[in-house]
C-alpha cells in the first residue's frame, strides 16, 4: 500500500486595502441619498447664487452677502458661511456617520470579516471611501458656489478693511477658504467615523456629527473665552475670514487649522482602536456600551481642555473675549479709510489717498457706561478724517456697531447724510450703492489688546 501525503491547505490571501476601497466606495455611491447629496451640492448651491444676486434685496445679514451685486465672488463666500452651520455636518454625518453602522443594521459584519479577512483593512477602506466621497461633495459645493461669477461677473471683491480685491486674488482667496474649511469637516468626519463605531444601529450613530456640529456651532456665538472658541474644530468654519483682512489674520486661522486636524487625527483614531478590539462574534454587541463611550468621549475632552490650556499660556489675550477699544478703532479707522476712496472713485472726484485723508476713529461702549471691552450692539464710534483739498478742514461721521462674540461687527451709518446716513449715492450714472452705509468688519481675536 502507498501512503499518499496530502500538501497543507495554503493561508487564504487577504484581499488588499485598495479593493476594499472600491468596493466601499461602490456600496457608498450606491445609494439613492447619497446620489441625491451629489445632485444638490451641484445644482442647488449655483441655483441659490443666480437666484439670490438677481434679486433687489439681498443677504446683509450674513457675511459678503451686501456685495452679492458687486461680484460673483461674494456668493461663493455666501454659501460657505452657510455650508459651514449646516451643510458640511449634514454631510459627515450622512457619508461618515453611517459607513460602518450600516453593516449593523444589515447584518453583514460575518460576510465582510470572511471575505476580507481582517478588521484593520476593513476600517482603513471604510474610512478612505468615506474621505473620498466627502472631498468629491465639498468639492461640488465649492464650484457650484462659483456660479455666481457668470452672472454677476468676475470683478472685484471688497475685503473685511474695505479694501479692493482684484479678480484674479480673490478667486485664490475663495479657493483657500474653501480649503481651510475642509479642516474642520475632517473633524466632524472623524467624529462621524467614531459614532458609527461605538454607537452601532443606534441612530445617534447617524446624527453625532450633525448634532456636533450644531452644539460647536452654538458656542461660537456665546460669550465665551477666546480659548474656549478657538479649540473647537467649528471655529475653522470662522477662521477663513481673517483671509479677507489687510493684513490677514493667519494666527487664528492656522490654530484652527491644527486644532481641527488634532480632532480629526484623535477621533479616527479612537474609532480605529475600538474596531479592531471589537467582538464580532457577538451579534448583539453593536459597541453601545458604557466603555465605548467613555473610551470615544474622555480622550476627546481631553484634547479640548489641553488645547485651551495651551492657548492660555502662549496668548494671554485668549483668557477674555478678544475684543477692546483698540482693535475696533484701528479696524474701523482702516474699512473707513479703503471705502471713503471707493466712494470717491464710485463719484468719479478727484483722487485721494488712505494716508491723505490720515482718519482716526474713537469708540464706546455703551456711552461710556460699561467696560469699552467684549461683543454687543452698545458700541459707538466717530470716525474723524481730513478732507481732501480743502485745507485743514475736518470731516466726522458716526457709526453703531453691532459686535459679535466671534470678532465680526457690522458698522451702520448715522449720519452724515451725504457721508453714510443714506444707502444710495448719486453718481453720474445713476443711484449706486453706498460703500460706506453699511459694511462688515473683522478684529483678530488672538492679537495683543489695542
Amino acid at each position: 500500500m502507498t501512503a499518499t501525503i496530502s500538501a497543507p491547505a495554503a493561508a487564504p490571501r487577504r484581499i488588499p486595502v485598495r479593493r476594499g476601497y472600491r468596493f466601499e466606495l461602490v456600496k457608498l455611491l450606491s445609494q439613492w441619498r447619497l446620489r441625491i447629496l451629489i445632485l444638490a451640492c451641484w445644482i442647488v448651491p449655483a441655483v441659490l447664487v443666480i437666484e439670490v444676486s438677481r434679486q433687489s434685496t439681498l443677504p446683509a445679514d450674513t457675511l459678503f452677502g451686501r456685495w452679492m451685486h458687486a461680484t460673483g465672488w461674494a456668493g461663493s463666500l455666501v454659501v460657505l458661511s452657510f455650508a459651514g452651520t449646516y451643510v458640511l455636518p449634514l454631510i459627515t454625518s450622512l457619508v461618515a456617520g453611517d459607513v460602518f453602522a450600516a453593516e449593523d443594521r444589515l447584518g453583514t459584519w460575518r460576510h465582510l470579516l470572511v471575505a476580507v479577512r481582517s478588521p484593520q483593512r476593513i476600517f482603513a477602506a471604510k474610512a478612505l471611501a468615506s474621505l473620498t466621497v466627502i472631498v468629491l461633495l465639498v468639492a461640488a459645493l465649492a464650484i457650484s458656489s462659483a456660479a455666481g461669477t457668470l452672472v454677476v461677473g468676475n470683478r472685484p471683491l471688497v475685503g473685511l478693511d474695505g479694501q479692493t480685491i482684484a479678480p484674479a486674488d480673490a478667486a485664490v482667496k475663495v479657493l483657500f477658504a474653501w480649503l481651510c474649511a475642509f479642516a474642520p469637516t475632517l473633524a466632524l468626519a472623524g467624529i462621524g467615523l467614531l459614532g458609527s463605531v461605538t454607537l452601532g444601529r443606534s441612530p445617534m450613530g447617524l446624527l453625532l456629527p450633525a448634532v456636533a456640529g450644531l452644539g460647536m456651532d452654538g458656542a461660537q456665538i456665546l460669550p465665551l473665552p477666546v480659548a474656549v472658541r478657538v479649540a473647537l474644530p467649528s471655529y475653522g468654519f470662522i477662521a477663513w475670514r481673517g483671509l479677507f483682512t489687510s493684513p490677514a489674520q493667519l494666527g487664528p486661522l492656522l490654530v484652527a487649522i491644527v486644532v481641527s486636524l488634532l480632532w480629526a487625527a484623535v477621533a479616527t483614531g479612537l474609532a480605529y482602536w475600538l474596531f479592531v478590539r471589537r467582538d464580532f462574534t457577538n451579534l448583539t454587541a453593536d459597541g453601545l456600551v458604557r466603555r465605548t463611550l467613555t473610551v470615544g468621549v474622555l480622550p476627546l475632552a481631553i484634547v479640548f481642555a489641553l488645547t485651551i490650556g495651551v492657548l492660555c499660556l502662549l496668548a494671554p489675550e485668549a483668557r477674555g473675549s478678544g475684543i477692546d477699544r483698540g482693535k475696533l478703532q484701528r479696524s474701523l479707522t482702516t474699512a473707513f479709510a479703503d471705502l471713503y476712496v471707493l466712494q470717491t472713485k464710485q463719484l468719479h472726484r478727484p483722487n485721494v489717498t488712505e494716508t491723505q485723508l490720515r482718519a482716526s476713529a474713537f469708540c464706546d461702549n455703551g456711552g461710556g457706561l460699561v467696560a469699552s471691552t467684549g461683543a454687543g450692539n452698545g458700541w459707538r464710534c466717530t470716525v474723524t478724517w481730513h478732507l481732501p483739498g480743502v485745507g485743514n478742514a475736518v470731516g466726522q461721521a458716526v457709526y453703531q456697531l453691532d459686535v459679535t462674540p466671534d470678532g465680526r461687527y457690522i458698522a451702520d451709518g448715522d449720519g452724515p447724510i451725504q457721508v453714510n446716513g443714506y444707502f444710495l449715492v448719486r453718481t453720474p450714472a445713476g443711484d449706486a450703492a453706498n460703500p460706506l452705509w453699511q459694511f462688515d468688519g473683522s478684529v483678530d481675536l488672538l492679537a495683543t489688546k489695542g
